[in-house]
This record gives structure tokens, sequence and C-alpha cells, in this order.
């Protein structure tokens, strides 16, 4: 197991208090990591492991599943409006937010 040559193999991941369906070459946007463009990260908090019909389940995690990957690029979304309105009050409020996030590409799924 663990063999990234196998197109079949995905894992479910947990980080930034969402899950994410990845395998081995997907490009994925997660919650912002503290980790510099270019360098690798490694998502332990491994949920479930399917190997082409073999799944691993965790209780929660997977005791031995990692999920490697590479940082691309640090960012943030395109800007979404906030805007709350109040008829008839003359209440009217517009703000904007830009989400910050990670950019990984995922290199290699391992686990028992």
């Amino acid at each position: 197991m663990g063999q990234a040559e196998n197109i079949n193999m995905f894992a479910v991941i947990k980080t930034g208090g969402k899950q994410y369906k990845v395998s081995p070459g997907d490009k994925i946007k997660v919650e912002k990591l503290s980790v510099e463009e270019g360098a690798g990260v490694l998502f332990d908090k491994v949920l479930l492991i399917d190997d082409g019909g073999k799944v691993i389940l965790g209780e929660p995690y997977i005791k031995d599943g990692k999920v490697e990957a590479k940082v691309l690029r640090n960012g943030r979304e395109k800007k979404k409006i906030v805007f709350r309105y109040h008829p008839k009050t003359r209440y009217r409020k517009k703000k904007g937010h830009r989400q910050p996030f990670t950019e990984v590409q995922i290199n290699k799924i391992s686990g028992s």
C-alpha cells in the first residue's frame, strides 16, 4: 500500500476543521497553513483510505495514515460582499471579506 501509481486510491483527510477527499496528483485549496511555498506538508489526520477496493477506516483517525503534499501557493480568495439591510430604518452596512487559503498538491498516500 502507499503506491502513488494506483489511480483508484483516495483518502479522506481533516484539516482546518474541514474534511477533503484527495487522490495522488490532486490540487486542493485548504484553510491557510503556516508553511512556505514549495515546502512539504504532512497531513496525519487521515479518516479513511481506499486502495482500489481495500478500505481502511479510522477510529477516528488511522494510526499510521499519512498524506504527503507540497505547498504550491498561499493566497486569498475573491472578495465576498457582506451586505446587511434593515428596511424602513435607513440601516445599511457593506463589508468585504477575502478568505486566506493554501493550495497544495497531493503527492503520496500511505497507511497501514
